[in-house]
């Protein structure tokens, strides 16, 4: 008896010890999240802007391979900005469908339309060794690109026409030399919009985003949808050539710009910059399929304490609403700070903070996606991604310490 009552006393404290967290990481994300500016709630008139002439302004690069699919309306989308000169540069990265002549159907487009834009296709059949494809292909885009401002993005992006104008003299204002403007994720479904509001519920616990900015902060981002950054700055640090095997190479990019003392910055953007990335409830997993383990730096030890901690923030919350007693204030509000968590996110994703009530079962397809990505990875002694193998080894030896 007094065993069991000393085991429910330590689990009551451990239930008490992570609600307790998740508020304090919740008010915090409540009080730095509206921090952030919002590009569409910015006067135009109040930003500096851009200068005359025929040079671009903003070199876009776009590495493809096998986008068919979405490659055209991703270019479209970018030949329709408005206000802003463009040198988009799409790389047909060794694809294997019609990637490339999808590329120049719109390329041939744009010629034959008067356009302040210019779109130059390049057809990549070559990864030398040491290389990922993506890096390689934003390496040999980002060597012919010849505006004062390179934009990384992804081929399946699409851009609202004044996202780019937005941006750009909002860079210019704030002084950044990297700028990332969260992307808008597109949702078709319920359970696509509860799986989007739980992974980035406990987004506070590894970046805050309000803190990116801050030069005494440790706080860092990345996104391959929208890494905006002064050439200069991108040719200072090397470029991606000393990210050449870093499988989430849009994070690695933040943290080196940061490190390096240069000026980092977040704003919002609701449907300036969108993308379908969650497709269908379980989408996820092919989605972490690379990433998860690649997010821990491929170190076991790293994997297996993250997993331990999400097992833990799904079973102790529901665990103690059923044990009941002084465990059951402690659950309910853990639900409580994961739901203002959300409500803390509603900037980027519009999500109701309702979806607390299922975070627990949205959590454990997220938890067995990470896993799966463990052992996908060790499994096959590294991770195939478009058709080509990268050594495990190698991913190792040439992944960068984000902390």
């Amino acid at each position: 008896m007094h065993a069991a009552s000393s085991a429910i006393l330590a689990f009551t404290c451990v239930a008490w010890s992570l609600a307790i967290a998740w508020l304090w990481k919740a008010v915090t994300a409540l009080r730095g999240m509206p921090r952030l500016p919002d590009l569409t709630r910015i006067n135009p008139e109040t930003l500096p802007w851009l200068e005359a002439g025929s040079a671009p302004h903003l070199s876009v690069i776009i590495p493809a391979c096998n986008e068919e699919e979405a490659i055209q309306a991703t270019l479209r989308a970018l030949l329709a900005s408005t206000g802003i000169r463009l040198e988009i540069i799409a790389v047909d990265d060794r694809s294997t469908d019609r990637t490339g002549a999808r590329m120049e159907e719109v390329a041939a487009e744009a010629a034959r339309q008067p356009s302040p834009h210019l779109l130059h296709v390049l057809h990549n059949r070559a990864l030398p060794a040491g290389w990922l494809g993506k890096p390689h292909a934003l390496h040999l885009a980002a060597q012919q690109a010849r505006a004062p401002w390179l934009l990384f993005t992804d081929a399946d992006v699409t851009f609202a026409p004044h996202a780019l104008e937005l941006a750009l003299r909002h860079a210019i204002a704030v002084q950044a030399d990297h700028l990332v403007v969260t992307p808008t994720l597109i949702r078709k479904s319920i359970g696509e919009a509860i799986m989007q509001a739980t992974l980035q519920a406990p987004l506070a616990w590894f970046v805050r985003l309000w803190k990116v900015a801050d030069p005494r902060a440790r706080d860092f981002i990345g996104v391959g949808g929208f890494n905006l950054v002064r050439a200069e700055t991108y040719r200072r640090l090397g470029g991606f050539a000393g990210l050449r095997m870093e499988v989430i190479e849009d994070m690695s990019f933040g943290c080196i710009v940061k490190r390096a003392g240069h000026r980092s910055c977040v704003s919002l953007g609701p449907g300036l910059v969108s993308i379908y990335w969650i497709k269908g409830l379980w989408g996820i997993a092919a989605n972490t399929e690379k990433n998860g383990f690649a997010a821990c730096r491929y170190s076991l030890p790293i994997a297996v304490a993250a997993f331990l901690a999400q097992v833990a923030l799904i079973v102790v919350p529901l665990a103690a609403v059923i044990l009941g007693g002084w465990a059951l204030p402690a659950g309910l509000l853990t639900y409580a700070g994961i739901a203002l968590a959300m409500r803390a996110n509603r900037g980027i994703n519009g999500i109701s903070p309702l979806a607390a009530v299922l975070f627990a079962p949205a959590a454990a397809i997220i938890s067995y996606a990470f896993v799966r990505s463990v052992i996908v990875t060790l499994v096959r002694n590294g991770v195939v991604w478009r058709g080509t193998h990268y050594p495990l080894d190698e991913l190792r030896r040439n992944a960068i310490h984000w902390r």
